[in-house]
C-alpha cells in the first residue's frame, strides 16, 4: 500500500472514531422560573425574535441542526453555545442581580446596534435569524424600556 493510501486510511479511521465522541446537548425542554419570559414583560413579537435569533446560543434549549452529529462540527457548536450562555443565558436571567440584568439588557441593545449580534456565522446558516431594521429596533426598544423599568430596583 502506498504511503498516501496509508495516510488517507488513517485519517478515515480517525474521522470515524471521533464520531463516537459526542458532546453533551444543551436541551432541557423546560422553561425555568428564572427564564427572562417569567421575569420581564416581553411582547410576543419580541419574544419570537429572541427565540429565533438568540435562544439557540443564549438559553438552555438549543434547537440543533442535523450537522451537529458530525464531529468536529458538533464540538465547535458545543463550545460556541457554552461561550454564548456564559455571556448571557435567557433561561437563567432571573438569577442575575438587578444590576447584572440591566447590564445584560444594555449589552443586548448595543450588540444589535453594532451588528455584533446575531453572529454573521449563525445567520449565514439560519436565515430566519437575520434581523430586519424594524426587528432590530423592536428588540433594542424593548431592551431599553425593560432596563429602564429595572432602574428603580437597583
Amino acid at each position: 500500500m502506498s504511503r498516501i493510501k496509508k495516510i488517507l486510511l488513517t485519517v478515515l479511521i480517525l474521522f470515524i472514531a471521533i464520531q463516537f465522541i459526542q458532546p453533551a446537548r444543551n436541551k432541557n425542554g423546560q422553561v425555568l422560573p428564572t427564564d427572562i419570559s417569567k421575569i420581564c414583560a416581553i411582547p410576543q413579537n419580541v419574544e419570537s425574535i429572541l427565540r429565533t435569533a438568540c435562544y439557540d446560543c443564549h438559553s438552555n434549549n438549543t434547537n440543533y441542526p442535523w450537522y451537529v452529529n458530525i464531529q468536529p462540527v458538533g464540538w465547535m457548536l458545543a463550545r460556541h453555545i457554552k461561550e454564548g450562555k456564559g455571556e448571557l443565558n435567557f433561561s437563567e436571567f432571573g438569577s442575575y442581580s438587578g444590576r447584572r440584568q440591566a447590564s445584560k439588557l444594555k449589552s443586548i441593545e448595543n450588540s444589535i446596534k453594532d451588528g455584533a449580534m446575531p453572529l454573521s456565522s449563525y445567520t449565514l446558516i439560519h436565515k430566519g435569524a437575520r434581523l430586519s431594521q424594524d426587528e432590530k429596533e423592536l428588540v433594542m426598544d424593548w431592551a431599553r424600556k425593560t432596563r429602564d423599568s429595572l432602574a428603580p430596583k437597583n
